[in-house]
């Protein structure tokens, strides 16, 4: 996997406090990675040194390979970033906000404009003043600053924020579309239930260290399990607790959670037929990255 971000042993303290903690994760080429993590875990810190807004305590950060602090002008140009909320001309146009950014980055293409106000859906809404806009309408306006140069790196800090149901789907689906075309992107996000859907792997910090970087499908995987639903719940958990495979039985929002004799639902479904509880539902149980993250942190799941 060709590494384009890396952090190095990424550390930063403010006096005493430690934002972040010997920090080592690699983001690969055409991976749609993300950083979870709760509220004060060090998120933001990390992402303002990989885009070298803020100076690391100690450790280092590369981009494509090459050190960030060294050769800053080497890297950044191929990077595009949207942190927190973005700094916007209230009173100017979205269209007039987008030609001051490319004024200022030199060398955009002609027409690209016009061409990443349609990706995120404000080409309609180009010449109204960015007063006018709506949260998620300034949220998408400064993602379309980050697409502007056409970037191999996006880094984005809450995308989806003020966005509405259906613009979460069409952020998705854009993101969808330029990891695709072979861009990298790393998503900080707190709504954990599109970054299941989205991302390739998570990393997870707590404390500003760092707890787990996995495959969201190994994360989620069942690990063997079933979800019975049936009637006599209590009665099922005991005979289950008597054989060897389902010593760990337990019940969970008032389904018994199991492994099976075989490791198939249809043979865990005739072993309780055959002891005369016939189950009403039995299905492979999934775990929800929101599970996951709790278990990790302990922490609310507005990361």
């Amino acid at each position: 996997m060709e590494a384009v971000l890396e952090t190095h042993a990424l550390s930063k303290s403010y006096g005493s406090r430690v934002a972040v903690r010997s920090l080592d994760l690699v983001v690969g080429r055409g991976e749609i990675f993300g950083f979870l993590g709760p509220n004060g875990a060090g998120k933001t810190t990390t992402i303002r040194m990989a885009l070298g807004l803020i100076r690391p305590t100690a450790g280092s950060v590369s981009i494509f390979g090459e050190d960030l602090h060294s050769r800053p002008q080497r890297v950044l140009p191929r990077v595009g970033a949207l942190v927190e909320s973005p700094a916007l001309y209230l009173y100017m146009s979205g269209r007039d906000n987008l030609q001051a950014v490319a004024d200022v980055l030199g060398g955009v293409a002609r027409g690209r404009i016009d061409e990443v106000l349609g990706l995120v859906g404000l080409a309609e809404r180009q010449r109204d003043l960015v007063r006018r806009y709506s949260l998620g309408m300034k949220q998408r306006l400064g993602l379309a600053m980050a697409l502007l140069a056409d970037p191999e790196l996006l880094i984005l800090d809450e995308p989806a924020n003020g966005l509405d149901p259906a613009g979460v789907v069409e952020m998705r689906d854009l993101l969808r579309r330029l990891a695709a075309e072979g861009k990298t992107i790393f998503i900080s996000s707190h709504v954990l239930a599109e970054v299941q859907q989205l991302c390739t792997r998570v990393a997870i910090i707590n404390l500003g260290q760092l707890v787990k970087v996995a495959a969201v499908a190994d994360l989620v995987a069942s690990h063997g399990e079933f979800q019975v639903g049936i009637e006599d719940s209590a009665a099922v958990l005991e005979l289950l607790h008597r054989q060897d495979w389902g010593a760990a039985a337990r019940i969970e929002d008032g389904l018994v959670i199991t492994l099976s004799p075989t490791g198939r639902g249809r043979d865990l479904t005739r072993f309780l037929a055959a002891a005369g509880y016939w189950p009403d539902s039995v299905g492979e149980r999934r775990v929800d990255l929101e599970d996951i993250f709790l278990s990790l942190t302990g922490a609310e799941t507005e990361a």
